[in-house]
Order: C-alpha cells, then sequence, then structure tokens
C-alpha cells in the first residue's frame, strides 16, 4: 500500500492519541504473571502489541477482549506458563522478544522465538548476554546476538549489572528475568530510559525500588492482579505535534497524553526550537501522569540535542528531523547511535528519504546534521518503518509544492492503525492507494 499526501497550510482539530504502545505491551505481559484476573483498558491493537498478545496465548494465558482496546488477562503467577507448542512469533516487534526473553529465561521449560526478517536482523545480544550471566541458557544465530533464539529456562541469580546504553527495552527484560532471580538484581543506567515497567512491577506488588538511575528488584515475591488504563501515546501524538508547530494556519488540542517525564523528550526540544506548546490540564491515569495540551504554528530555530534527552525522544528522532529541516538555522543531533538498530537504520533512513524532498540533512555517526530549508513533494519509501512512514507524511503536508507518495505505507499498522483516518479528521487530504 501506499498514501498520497498532499500539502496543506493547515491542521485542526481535536486527537486522541492512541493507547500508549511501551505500556500496552508491559500491562499484558505483567498481567499474565500476576496471580488473578487483570483489566486493561486503552489497549493499543497495533501489529506489535498484537503479537504479544499471541505469543502469550502460545504460553497458554487466558486472554479475553470484550470491547475493543479492553482485555482480561487471567494470570496464575510467575510460574503458570505453558511450553509453547510451536515457534513464538514476535512479528516486528522488538519489545515482545526483548522482553519476553527475560520471562522465559526463568521458566521450567524449552521456547524459540522468532519473528520476522526485520527483527532477525536487530541485536539481541544487548538482552541475551546479561541474561545469560544471570544463569540463562539462551542460544541464537551469531552467539545468540540474533534470532532465532532457543530458551532453556533455568534456575536464575540476581545481576548487578551497568547497562553500556540507556534502554527501556534491556532494562524491562532484566527486570522481568530478576523476579525469577535469588537475590536483589541492580541495573544502573548512564541516563534515565523509559519507566513504564517500573511504575507498573511496583502497582503489581514487585520488591523495586529505583533511585534516580539505579533500579533495584528482589525476586521471589508473587505479583497481584492490575486495574490499567492506558495513557495514549506520546510517541504516535508527536506527528501530530510536530505538524500542528510547522503549518503556517494550525491548531491542535491533543487530549489525555500521557506526561511521563520520560516521555516529553520531543516537547522540550520542540519548546527550545520556539514552538507554542502548552499543557493545559494535568491529572493522572492509574500509574501514568497525563494531560491536555494546545500547540499551535510557530516559527522555529535550529537546536542542538544530544546526551541525557536523547533516549527521552529517540522514538520521535525521525519527526523531530521534519521539523528541523523547516526550522532557521541548524539542528544537531547527537548520542543517537541507538537508531540505528530500530525497524530501519533510522539515521540513514531519515536523510536518505528527506533529502528526496529537498531537506538538507546528513546523517552522522550517531546522529544527524539538518540546516533549515524547504521541502518539496516526491516520491519516498517507507523502509517498513511506521515511524519514518509517518514522519514523511507530516513532511509532505509541508511540502511547498507537489504530492508525496509513501511507499510501504501498510506498516502504520505496526503502531498506529488510524493514523490516516485522524489526518482526514483534520482537514488535510490523504488518500490511500494499492501498489
Amino acid at each position: 500500500m501506499r498514501i498520497v499526501v498532499q500539502p496543506s497550510r493547515s491542521l485542526q482539530g481535536e486527537l486522541r492519541p492512541p493507547g500508549d504502545k511501551s505500556i500496552s505491551h508491559r500491562a499484558a505481559i505483567i498481567a499474565a504473571l500476576a496471580e488473578g484476573t487483570s483489566t486493561i483498558n486503552g489497549f493499543l491493537e497495533g501489529a506489535d502489541c498484537l503479537s504479544t498478545l499471541a505469543c502469550l496465548r502460545s504460553l497458554g494465558v487466558k486472554i479475553r477482549a470484550p470491547e475493543a482496546g479492553q482485555l482480561e488477562v487471567a494470570g496464575q503467577g510467575l510460574f503458570s506458563l505453558q511450553e509453547p507448542e510451536t515457534v513464538l512469533d514476535a512479528g516486528n516487534s522488538g519489545t515482545t522478544m526483548r522482553l519476553l526473553l527475560g520471562v522465559l529465561a526463568g521458566q521450567k521449560f524449552y521456547s524459540v522465538l522468532s519473528g520476522d526478517a526485520s527483527l532477525r536482523r536487530r541485536p539481541m545480544g544487548r538482552v541475551s548476554n546479561p541474561l545469560k550471566a544471570m544463569g540463562a541458557r539462551i542460544w541464537g544465530r551469531r552467539g545468540g546476538e540474533l534470532a532465532p533464539l532457543s530458551i532453556l529456562g533455568s534456575k536464575l541469580q540476581a545481576i548487578n549489572y551497568s547497562l553500556p546504553v540507556a534502554s527501556a527495552q534491556v532494562k524491562s527484560a532484566l527486570l522481568l528475568a530478576g523476579l525469577y532471580a535469588a537475590g536483589e538484581t541492580v541495573l544502573r543506567e548512564p541516563w534515565q530510559s523509559r519507566d513504564h515497567s517500573e511504575r507498573m512491577l511496583r502497582a503489581a506488588g514487585a520488591a523495586i525500588q529505583v533511585e534516580g538511575q539505579v533500579t533495584r528488584l528482589r525476586g521471589g515475591k508473587p505479583l497481584k492482579p492490575l486495574n490499567v488504563v492506558i495513557p495514549g501515546d506520546m510517541s504516535a501524538a508527536a506527528f501530530f505535534i510536530v505538524a500542528a508547530v510547522i503549518l503556517p494556519c494550525a491548531e491542535l488540542i491533543v487530549r489525555q497524553v500521557n506526561l511521563n517525564p520520560t516521555r516529553t523528550g520531543i516537547l522540550e526540544v520542540l519548546r527550545a526550537m520556539g514552538a507554542l506548546i502548552e499543557v493545559i490540564s494535568r491529572g493522572k491515569n492509574g500509574m501514568e501522569p497525563v494531560g491536555d495540551i494546545r500547540v499551535c504554528a510557530s516559527k522555529l530555530r535550529g537546536v542542538e540535542i544530544g546526551g541525557s534527552i536523547i533516549p527521552r525522544l529517540i522514538d520521535e528522532v525521525p519527526v523531530l528531523a521534519v521539523a528541523a529541516a523547516l526550522a532557521e538555522g541548524e539542528t544537531v543531533i547527537r548520542d543517537a547511535a541507538e537508531l540505528k538498530v530500530k525497524e530501519s537504520d533510522r539515521i540513514s533512513m531519515v536523510a536518505r528519504e528527506l533529502a528526496k524532498m529537498g531537506a538538507q540533512i546528513k546523517p552522522a555517526p550517531d546522529g544527524l546534521l539538518i540546516n533549515g530549508s524547504t521541502l518539496r513533494g516526491a516520491v519516498v519509501d517507507s523502509h517498513g518503518d511506521h515511524r519514518l512512514a509517518m514522519a514523511l507524511a507530516v513532511a509532505g503536508l509541508a511540502a511547498v509544492e507537489g504530492e508525496t507518495v509513501i511507499r510501504g505505507a501498510e506498516c502504520l499498522a505496526v503502531s498506529y492503525p488510524n493514523f490516516i483516518n485522524d489526518l482526514r479528521s483534520m482537514g488535510v487530504e490523504v488518500r490511500e492507494e494499492i501498489e
């Protein structure tokens, strides 16, 4: 499928973003390990999160979906999972594979995790190696670096480990393994990454403590069931927020979006660039802070970013690059080498595709160098990456002339199945075509 985006001067309306992708994965997995039935509302029914549900069902977990976005997960405890009869298919979801790797390492059975061609190229050694240090038995291609991965569950020991990069997926996998480990697992991050797992494990009664960038978890304690209301996904909302900033006659209200400080780096950077973004209400949605945001058309200037803010906006870099391509002056993005091992090499692919539209953008070893210019419609490619596809759609809206054709747009189903309809609801012209 391809989508065709027409230039627009305006984007108007209200957005209720889909449920947070990161939280949806974690809610389903932790609920499956709890003792009792958990209820989850606002679950993201994107392809990645559905892969997590499919894997859990293959492990014997009973999951009901009474209504759209609502789940009832009948957990029966940490050791209630059953040996799967077939390979567990994580699809395109790195979160599914990495988090379940931590869970499966502590089980009493054999399992195999695999996924699509893209996922089988993504690095898993960053999880499998520290798990092996805990006593896990894991085999895979290139010494456990690449899937398919075979896991023979074993008794685990706690680990005292410093993560080489700030990664919520690696941290979460090790915390989930720590539930099964004897002793106290201690994890240190160079910078703080998303803390959804820590918040949810605490709500489920785990013996977990967080002090700055150090997280401690003592294993062996049963988990209690959860009642989760999942807030709107900031990473999904970011595409509309940037569109509202860069289109000259735009105004947008975003309702009930996650305002967890580990997720709001995109708002901080856009404000530093001159964006008019106002939080008009705040509240709490269970474990997570939420709020409503007003965004207006703004004149942007280039900035330099790197260091501790990068883990708090890593998924938003593709659309941030679109904003930078239209800002006055130079934007420098550093310390983002993690982008090379996402669904695509996002550093190279963002630079390549935006350059087709006239952006003055160059890849760097760990980021991007962008000089503000103008964009024009072009034929571009998603490379199977949902966030790149959405970023290119936003760029197409801001083109000074010509329609933008985005090939491979079926990947939107990974995280935002309703993206095109939400765009149309705000008065912009987007159509779908069969390639």
